[in-house]
């Protein structure tokens, strides 16, 4: 595989329930970048992504999906998935705790990592006495507990309020920085925002068609004229392919 690309999808197609959702889809994710993919509901953003973390097995008719050697991939989702039954700080260790491996390493790291994701002072608290956006800092958290160099992320804040939305973007930014970040959303702004390679995934189309290549710092800033000609033109596509 090409040094630059961390995963590589060669002439994939899937079906789901009885429909084509891609057929020889060719695409490849660049290491160290984020990459948004776009697309209107049903259209398959979440099952590509879920192939690439090897969980569609049985619904890929054709093609492979090659990752980089050494790579190691964790999921953030819109659903939490916290344990109520378990507390807050082995919700974090979940990786640990689930492979009994927990240890007062992996004890020291949750705790730290609690600290960068803002919870310290919540840590003691029952999951249901947490709010949504303080659940997904557990989940940012958990991700980040799984040393993972590559983090498939499913629309991980389309539940939140706006503002509670904002500060989440500009955490996972910060955190995630040296990471290789996948992003479905259906979100032409929060797309813009959080990625450095943009992609939307058209119905019935064999390929993503790659529509942005930005660059500067993460998150990036809405305030600038371009952004926001590229926002109305990202409206435009998805328009077009919801027809």
């Amino acid at each position: 595989m090409n040094n630059n690309f961390i995963v590589k999808i060669e002439n994939l197609s899937l079906d789901f329930k009885g429909k084509k959702l891609f057929e020889n889809l060719n695409f490849n994710i660049l290491e160290n970048k984020n990459t948004a993919i776009l697309g209107t509901s049903g259209v398959g953003k979440s099952s590509l992504l879920r192939c690439i973390a090897n969980l569609e097995i049985d619904n890929i008719t054709n093609g492979k999906i090659v990752l980089k050697e050494d790579t190691k991939l964790a999921w953030l989702s819109q659903e939490n998935s916290l344990y109520p039954w378990l507390s807050i700080l082995d919700n974090v260790q979940l990786y640990h705790h689930l492979k009994g491996s927990k240890s007062a390493q992996t004890l020291q790291k949750a705790k730290v990592l609690l600290n960068q994701v803002n919870m310290t002072e919540h840590q003691n608290k029952k999951t249901y006495e947490l709010s949504g956006g303080q659940k997904q800092r557990i989940a940012l958290a958990r991700t980040l507990m799984q040393d993972a160099n590559l983090i498939l992320m499913d629309e991980p804040f389309s539940a939140l309020d706006a503002i509670t939305k904002i500060q989440l973007q500009e955490l996972t930014c910060e955190l995630l920085k040296d990471k290789t970040v996948v992003l479905v959303t259906h979100d032409p702004q929060e797309a813009i925002k959080l990625a450095n390679n943009i992609y939307i995934l058209e119905e019935n189309e064999t390929r993503l068609k790659q529509v942005a290549l930005l660059d500067g710092e993460l998150p990036h800033k809405l305030s600038n004229e371009k952004l926001w000609t590229l926002q109305e033109e990202l409206i435009s596509h998805l328009r077009k392919s919801n027809k």
